[in-house]
């Protein structure tokens, strides 16, 4: 299984992403992420990977790509697109540099689901807070 890593360009907070997409998939279904360069390993990605999206320079939430197909932009040109899941699943938050396009993520190296990591009260904490306390060595 292999996943992918973007950034979400101009997304405030996990929220915003929801509220996007669901206008997207409302207006333009299936809910796709359109990109310039089709996934050499698309077997691979939808064999069960996911997007991992970078919100505010920090990894914080995954959907699973659900398939890779060939799409076209508005203005007619190709283009592929990853076919996603709506469920956004949060993610413990990582730091991530900007970076431009995609990158392929290895699922050995993707943050654990909020949902299976062990339940404490630092969970409750919003993400944001909780990535500045571990860049601080406080978690």
């Amino acid at each position: 299984m292999l996943h992918i890593i973007k950034l979400a360009v101009g997304v405030r907070d996990v929220a915003h992403l929801a509220e996007i997409q669901q206008l997207r998939a409302k207006s333009d279904p299936p809910l796709r992420h359109k990109t310039r360069n089709s996934p050499k390993r698309a077997e691979e990605i939808i064999s069960g990977g996911s997007i991992y999206w970078v919100i505010n320079r920090a990894i914080l939430v995954r959907q699973r790509i659900i398939g890779v197909i060939r799409d076209q932009r508005d203005d007619g040109s190709p283009c592929g697109a990853l076919v996603l899941d709506p469920q956004l699943i949060r993610v413990a938050a990582r730091a991530a540099k900007p970076f431009q396009g995609w990158r392929y993520l290895n699922a050995a190296d993707a943050p654990a689901d909020l949902g299976t990591a062990p339940s404490s009260g630092i969970d409750a904490l919003p993400e944001i807070m909780r990535l500045a306390l571990n860049e601080l060595a406080l978690l």
